[in-house]
């Protein structure tokens, strides 16, 4: 095994100091529950531990917070809070789905992604229970897709559905670190396109893919909810140092989900929703010529020219599909500047196909 990246190092003997201190001062650990999903021959179940003040208190994205607690979070959230945290690493967990019972540990950034075969779910929503010695049990939803299902949807979230202003390192900051999460601006119409999909395609999967950190899971999770979009599982990557560099690739990540999703799912064709402010367009380009065969069709939300200013300083886009790549590709791609415009273009791209 390669040596891990000086950077990991340094953070591990980082982390385990903070932990340790944490534990010293009676802290205890608390598990956060991500959405997961499967088919009826597996199902995945993410979570994250950290250490807490409070570990009995309902984390937010908690099955059995109550609309008070959700409220309060919200209220009292601003982003650099989801950063203030010590992962629990190398914590033993225990995720019960129906008579399965499978034992974990989590990874040096408190992570535990685990894959359950012969669960004996049926399609459509879920709930598993995830255990530690030293942890509140709690409960993570899980979306079963059904093998007749052939239709879904993978969406990015910055600039997507939610208005970020990202990559410019100042805009992100204070989107991130500093303005309170009820303050956050939707894409107009992108949660009335995706009911609509879904609705249409009853059981469809809706999976958001981003390079945001885990830390942001929960207010990311609230975001949609407030906003009315359909909740789904969110593949989102590590904070901080990896084992083999400084920084984590985000576009590394999206590659990789997107062919796992693939794999995971070979009967369903997706529609990949994206915007022209970072790299989506060539991401799911690449990805569309190279499987052509999963991919129903691209929608690309354009960014104003305001946005792309804020997003990476120049009032054109970051990266685009050339007229003479579209033409070359199997694909259908829409292109327009919010929900509204892009359902429109969608449902012709759609129109006729096998699964339509």
């Amino acid at each position: 095994m390669a040596r891990p990246h000086a950077a990991a190092v340094l953070e591990d003997a980082w982390n385990k100091r903070v932990t340790g201190g944490l534990a010293g001062r009676g802290w205890k650990t608390k598990i956060v529950p991500f959405t997961g999903y499967g088919t009826v021959g597996f199902v995945r179940v993410m979570a994250r531990v950290l250490m807490s003040r409070d570990p009995l208190r309902p984390a937010a994205a908690d099955a059995d917070a109550t609309a008070t607690q959700l409220r309060a979070a919200e209220d009292e959230q601003r982003g650099w809070r989801a950063f203030m945290t010590a992962p629990a690493f190398a914590v033993p967990i225990t995720v019960t789905v129906g008579d399965q019972v499978v034992r974990n540990r989590t990874d040096r950034a408190g992570l535990v992604d685990v894959i359950i075969r012969g669960h004996g779910l049926a399609p459509g929503w879920h709930t598993v229970r995830i255990s530690s010695p030293d942890a509140r049990d709690v409960e993570a939803a899980v979306l079963i897709v059904g093998a007749a299902q052939t239709f879904g949807i993978i969406s990015d979230i910055d600039d997507t559905v939610l208005s970020t202003s990202l990559p410019r390192p100042m805009i992100a900051a204070w989107n991130t670190f500093i303005r309170a999460e009820a303050t956050r601006r939707a894409v107009p119409g992108m949660a009335t396109l995706y009911r609509d999909l879904l609705a249409r395609h009853p059981g469809a999967p809706i999976i958001y893919v981003s390079t945001g950190a885990w830390n942001t899971a929960p207010l990311l999770t609230r975001f949609l909810r407030r906003n009315g979009f359909p909740l789904g599982p969110m593949l989102l990557t590590d904070w901080g140092p990896t084992s083999t560099g400084w920084f984590r690739s985000g576009r590394d990540h999206k590659q990789a989900a997107l062919h796992r999703l693939a794999r995971d799912f070979p009967h369903i064709r997706w529609l990949l929703v994206g915007d022209d402010g970072q790299h989506d367009p060539s991401i799911y380009g690449d990805f569309a010529e190279v499987r052509p065969d999963v991919v129903r069709a691209l929608a690309i939300r354009q960014l104003s020219t305001t946005e792309q200013v804020l997003s990476h300083v120049l009032p054109v886009p970051n990266e685009d599909l050339s007229p003479v790549r579209r033409r070359a590709m199997e694909v259908p791609v829409c292109r327009a500047s919010d929900g509204y415009a892009l359902g429109r273009l969608i449902d012709v791209a759609l129109e006729g196909g096998p699964d339509a």
